[in-house]
Order: C-alpha cells, then structure tokens, then sequence
C-alpha cells in the first residue's frame, strides 16, 4: 500500500495536482513527485478581467501561473493550465452577485471549491486517467478507499469549513498530503525541494476582488446594487439612509453611519424592500437556524434526529454544540439547535458539523428563521 492508499507502487499511481502557484499546492506537487509519483500539474485560469493580472496575492493572478509553471518544469512534471473562466463566472462569480442582491453573505471559495475544483477539475483529472487528485488544502483524508474528513493538524491553518460540501464520491478520489503538517513544516519542505514559491506569502483576498472592494464588483455585474435603501430600528424608527445593502451582513456593528442611545447591530436585510434592519445586541441571539442543501459526510443520508455535534457558522466562530434535527417536509434542510443562543447567525453564511475532528457535513444557513 503506498502513502496515497493504493495498492501498487508510486510509479503506477498518477496522481494530478492542483497547483494555484502558492507554496502549498507547490509543496504537494513535489513531496509526490519526489516519492516516485506520475504527477502532472493543472493550473485553473479562473479570472482576467484585467485587474486580477495586477493583482498580487490573487490565486488565479497570472503571476501565480507563471509560479506554478516555474515550480513544475523545476521539478521536471507535465503542467497544464486550464481555462475556466466561463464555468467560474458562472459557478462562482454570479453566485457571489445573487447572494449579495438576496440579502446574504457568500462564502465564493466554498462555491469555487464546490463546483470549479472539485467537480470540474476532479472530472478533468479522471479523463487524464488519474488515480487521484492533490490539493494543498489543510485538511486531513482518514479511511481507506472511503475516506473521511478532518480538520488539519495545525488548527491556525485548518481549512475544513471551506471544504464542508465535498461529496463523498469526489472525498474517496482526493487526497490531502498537507494536513498533518503545519504551515512551517511546509516551507521547510519548499526550502529543501529549492522551489522559488518557498517564501510567498499566502494569499489573503478573494481572488476576483481587487482591493477588497466586493461592492464594486458586485454593482458592475448587476447595475443598481447600490440602490439606496433605509435603516430601519426593529421598533420601526427609520434611523437613516444607506447607500445599497450589500454593503451590510447580520451582526455588523461598524459603519452604519447612524447614531442612536444604544450601539446597534445589523438584525436582518430584507432585500425586496431595500432596507437594513439593526436593534442592540441583545436582539442578536438566535436559540436555533435552518441549514439548507445539507452535504452529509456522516452515517446515512442525514444526521440522526436530535443528533449531537458541534457546529461551526462562520470560519473565524470558535464552535458551538448543537442538536440537529432533519426537516421532513424539506429535503436536505436541517434545524439546527444551539446549546446556548449565538449571535452573528448570517444568512449566506456556512454551517459545519463536526464529531471532534470529523467533518460530519455542513450546508447554508437560510434566510427563514427556526
């Protein structure tokens, strides 16, 4: 059995590597390599409107091609770069504007992880009659030929809430040689396979936002997302005015631009009638929330009724235990119950369930409340 998990030797194993041209998937593709691997490197143009090839940081930049480029001929592996940018924009872009118009907060990297990588590429690497593929994700593969998943070792760069919507079928094809390292074993590695990628920072931004500024990216695909709108206090006070809603998401306290007696968070965004919806703190805590389009990782189909766990609703949330329960009348949807009230419950946003370190699945938090 090789360190992939199959039953032949390295050099009869192909193995296709996602390579972004950052120093994890870098890494990935040279540990393989050096291990006897058939590794052949896929790098994904995902977007050239201009501003990314400008764009340090971006993982789809055009230096990050050249990058991944110099990485593979270095270590002497086939690489291709693939163009995706119709399926991107299609996938991810349009979903980032249409969730932002409907009031929410998009997560674009899950979307991008959930259809462009990990549908689209995975089925590319399948055609190249690969064994499997590679990514330099923080995350841990555990199982034989019916993984699961797992948080990374190094919990500062554990990426599993991004990954909560990989497929079981797409979980057994992947592999993830990064998450039992830590970032710095990582660069070490960089440093000794003599890639030039060893002291690249990591990527910060979404990659199809120049500067951050999502609000102009948003309004130049859907024209009129800035329509001004009313601050409305949940007592129906109308407080101000505001300058488009998607420059707001549930729990915000800064840049409101109003004054009251009291601080005020963001409660809720009603879109239809353009306006912000805010109330004091207080007013935040949710006791439970609806999850939709629930991918389950764990036994069966869905969680079990009442079934324990812990759950995660935002990447940077510290965890809560919860009691899940499935919906019978709506399939894929679950109430989630929360031990103790949360507050900051974005619709948009991602909901992670967890078993310990297990991914047990996750899904969306919707806009109906529980």
């Amino acid at each position: 059995m090789n360190s992939l998990g199959f039953d032949k030797a390295p050099g009869e194993t192909r193995v296709v590597v996602a390579m972004s041209g950052g120093v994890d998937s870098s890494v990935v593709a040279g540990l393989l390599a050096e291990q006897g691997y058939e590794v052949i490197g896929i790098t994904l143009q995902l977007y050239d409107y201009g501003e990314a090839l400008r764009k340090k940081g971006a993982c789809c930049a055009g230096q990050d091609i050249y990058d991944a480029r110099t990485v593979a001929d270095k270590l002497g592996i086939p690489h291709y770069v693939l163009n995706y940018e119709s399926k991107f924009k299609e996938s991810v872009i349009d979903d980032f504007v249409d969730t932002y118009l409907h009031g929410e907060t998009p997560i674009p990297c899950v979307r991008c992880n959930q259809t462009v990588k990990f549908k689209d590429l995975l089925e590319t690497a399948r055609e190249l009659g690969a064994d499997a593929m590679a990514t330099g994700h923080y995350v841990q593969r555990k199982g034989g030929l019916k993984g699961e998943l797992h948080r990374g070792v190094d919990k500062t760069k554990d990426q599993s809430y991004f990954l909560f919507a990989t497929t079981q079928e797409q979980l057994d094809f992947c592999r993830f040689p990064l998450g039992g390292m830590s970032k710095v074993e990582t660069r070490e590695h960089a440093k000794r396979l003599g890639l030039i990628v060893q002291d690249k920072p990591d990527s910060q931004d979404i990659c199809f936002v120049p500067n951050g500024d999502y609000a102009s990216v948003v309004q130049r695909f859907a024209p009129g997302a800035l329509d001004a709108g009313e601050i409305v206090h949940q007592d129906g006070r109308v407080l101000g005015r505001h300058d488009g809603i998607i420059n707001f998401t549930v729990g915000q306290r800064k840049g409101l631009g109003i004054s009251d007696s009291e601080p005020l968070y963001v409660l809720k965004i009603k879109p239809e009638q353009r306006q912000v919806i805010v109330g004091p703190r207080s007013a935040l805590g949710r006791e439970s929330m609806l999850v939709h389009s629930v991918n389950w990782l764990g036994d069966g189909t869905l969680p079990q009724e009442g079934e324990k766990a812990m759950v995660k609703i935002r990447s940077l949330h510290q965890g809560i235990g919860a009691s899940l329960h499935p919906v019978t009348d709506k399939a894929g949807w679950v109430e989630v119950r929360f031990d103790e009230p949360q507050q900051g419950v974005a619709p948009g946003q991602a909901c992670v369930m967890y078993d310990g370190d297990r991914v047990l699945g996750g899904g969306w938090i919707a806009r109906e409340a529980a």
